[in-house]
C-alpha cells in the first residue's frame, strides 16, 4: 500500500484560487510542475503533477466558500471519514464542510481543529472499489 494511503498520512495538496490560469503559470514555472486538467464532469480541476505522480490540484474557490481568499489545503488519509469528523467534533473541533463523496475517489470533509487550524480528511476507495 502507498505510504499516503495510510491512516494519519498527509496525501494531497490543493490550492483554490480567483484565478487558476494565472496560478497554474505561476506554480508551473516556479516548481517545474506539469498541470493536466483532471476529467471531473462540471468542474474545471487541475491535476499538479511531479516526478510523474500526481501530488494535488488546482481548482477555482467554489461558490459556497466566495470571499475566502486563495490558500493552498492538505488532505490527510484517515480509515474513515465519518468517524474521525465525529471524533474531532468530540475533542472540541468543528466540522466546516460535511462528509461527502468525490465520485471515483473517495470521501472527505474539511475540519477546523480547536485552535482555528483547518485541514481535509479523506478515505480514499480503494483500487477494487
Amino acid at each position: 500500500m502507498d505510504k499516503c494511503q495510510l491512516h494519519g498520512a498527509f496525501s494531497w495538496c490543493e490550492l483554490l484560487t480567483t484565478d487558476t490560469e494565472a496560478a497554474k503559470h505561476f506554480y508551473g514555472k516556479l516548481f517545474n510542475w506539469t498541470l493536466e486538467p483532471a476529467p471531473i464532469p462540471d468542474m474545471e480541476y487541475n491535476l499538479v503533477k511531479y516526478g510523474g505522480e500526481h501530488m494535488g490540484g488546482i481548482m477555482k474557490i467554489p461558490a459556497h466558500c466566495e470571499g475566502t481568499p486563495p490558500h493552498w489545503g492538505v488532505y490527510v488519509t484517515v480509515d474513515d471519514v465519518d468517524a474521525t469528523a465525529e471524533l474531532a467534533v468530540k475533542m472540541g473541533g468543528k466540522v466546516c464542510l460535511p462528509p461527502h463523496d468525490i465520485p471515483q475517489v473517495g470521501r472527505f470533509c474539511v475540519l477546523q481543529d480547536p485552535q482555528g487550524a483547518m485541514l481535509s480528511v479523506i478515505t480514499y476507495l480503494s483500487k477494487t472499489d
